[in-house]
């Protein structure tokens, strides 16, 4: 597929990544011939310097050949623009970043007048996958297929947990409820493990369950903790934006320390329940001050990765029960898990997985293309969602004789509704939603590609 990418900043490279990985034929345009140089030698596209919003610039770049064109410069009236210019030029898909709340809202409505097929905003993305994270503290992360009706949560393997030291074939025994552990990690490898997998202190688990099990689920674990009803956010960003209006909305209270004074004033009147403190939220005499010991999450939102990674390490230090910390170099994912850091969010990562899924969707679309996708395990493992067809092969087989491809799962099947984990005995029948994870060094975008002949 031709796609061309308008704009050379952190959200397109993280696109730009993961899209080069699955073979497309790319095309950057961006205004700094330094970085196009660099990006050229790093990944196999090709590059156009110029302005991503003008006519000439886009005729350059062949955009009226490609298939989809994704406009994510650091201006949403550009990336607005660069669509509307593409569509003129044939595009018959267009992706664009937006980032102010006022243009989110109003691109509901406008989204087909403008041509737009996906309007992407990484700082509501993670907002919203922060406010998940926050419903259920005890989840390091969480992913929800079929609109809400299945999940997949992220737990650690404690000292004292009751599934350390256990095959995976004896959880129901202990968890009581019908559950799938459909990926693990350990020192950093990924494994897709079958029954008589044995989970070790340290590893993380990547749990799918029927939404309604997962109250049961933490009980049954002797991992609940106390509903958060504080929360501190240090950094003003749009993200503390996005998520205060959530959290509030929940009745959780909020408190957010910025220290640019005109933001502050901005975010007063923007969010005038919330209690908006001016200054530098990496002093620990501030933080003392504003009552950090008391609150029941922490989370970390300034521009500087380091910032808050020391910020969530020191509130997991003085006891703080919840922590989340924004980063943006996804190189200290590995790092971050040796240390005593809940939840990592990376807002280009959520962003350039929903692209992925588009992309993916567009190449099969009808034939049992793409539903949803999210990724796990830093990249390593990737779980998506398909529809099952007339066109599906072994459809009515029991999964214990589909000849399944290395390292692929059948996670979940949804069917009228209701959600089935699946056991060696259950089929896939046409109209089923299907949920499988794979390993992400083997891609798949469509269901069909789930089987090895």
């Amino acid at each position: 597929m031709k796609i061309v990418i308008v704009g050379g900043g952190k959200v397109s490279m993280a696109v730009l990544d993961q899209l080069s990985r699955e073979g497309h034929d790319l095309v950057l345009v961006d205004n700094n011939p330094a970085a196009l140089h660099r990006h050229a030698e790093e990944y196999d596209v090709m590059v156009v310097q110029g302005n991503g919003a003008s006519m000439a610039t886009l005729t350059e770049a062949k955009a009226g050949e490609a298939d989809l064109l994704i406009a994510a410069t650091s201006l949403d009236e550009i990336n607005l623009l660069t669509c509307i210019f593409a569509r003129k030029l044939g595009v018959a898909h267009t992706i664009a970043r937006v980032r102010n709340p006022e243009y989110t809202e109003q691109l509901a409505d406008l989204r087909e007048e403008l041509g737009l097929s996906l309007v992407i905003n990484p700082e509501q993305a993670a907002a919203k996958e922060i406010f998940s994270v926050l419903q259920f503290p005890s989840f390091l992360a969480r992913d929800t297929f079929s609109n809400g009706k299945v999940e997949i949560v992220e737990l650690k393997i404690g000292e004292h947990s009751k599934l350390r030291d256990i095959p995976l074939m004896e959880l129901y025994k202990i968890a009581a409820v019908k559950v799938l552990v459909c990926a693990v990690e350990r020192q950093g490898e990924a494994f897709i493990p079958r029954g008589d997998f044995v989970l070790r202190k340290g590893d993380r688990i990547h749990v799918t369950s029927v939404a309604t099990d997962l109250v049961r689920l933490v009980k049954d674990l002797n991992i609940e903790t106390e509903k958060i009803e504080s929360v501190m956010i240090v950094g003003g960003s749009r993200i503390a934006y996005y998520l205060s209006r959530s959290l509030m909305g929940a009745g959780v209270s909020v408190k957010i320390i910025e220290k640019d004074a005109k933001r502050c004033r901005e975010l007063a009147e923007l969010l005038p329940d919330a209690s908006i403190i001016l200054g530098d939220g990496s002093e620990q005499s501030l933080l003392l001050e504003e009552g950090i010991e008391e609150v029941d999450a922490l989370v970390t939102l300034t521009d500087m990765d380091e910032e808050n990674i020391f910020l969530s390490l020191y509130g997991s230090f003085i006891g703080i029960p919840k922590t989340v910390t924004k980063v943006s170099r996804m190189e200290y994912a590995g790092l971050l898990e040796t240390m005593s850091i809940d939840s990592v969010i990376s807002p280009r990562l959520l962003v350039a997985t929903d692209v992925v899924r588009y992309v993916r969707s567009m190449s099969n679309a009808g034939i049992g293309g793409v539903l949803t996708l999210h990724e796990l395990i830093e990249d390593k493992v990737e779980a998506l969602e398909f529809l099952a067809s007339s066109d599906t092969r072994y459809l009515n087989t029991p999964l214990m004789h589909m000849p399944l491809r290395k390292d692929m799962l059948v996670a979940c099947i949804l069917r009228r509704g209701r959600a089935i984990i699946p056991k060696g005995d259950d089929v896939i029948f046409a109209g089923d939603s299907v949920i499988v994870v794979t390993a992400s060094e083997n891609p798949i975008s469509a269901l069909n590609e789930l089987f090895d002949e």
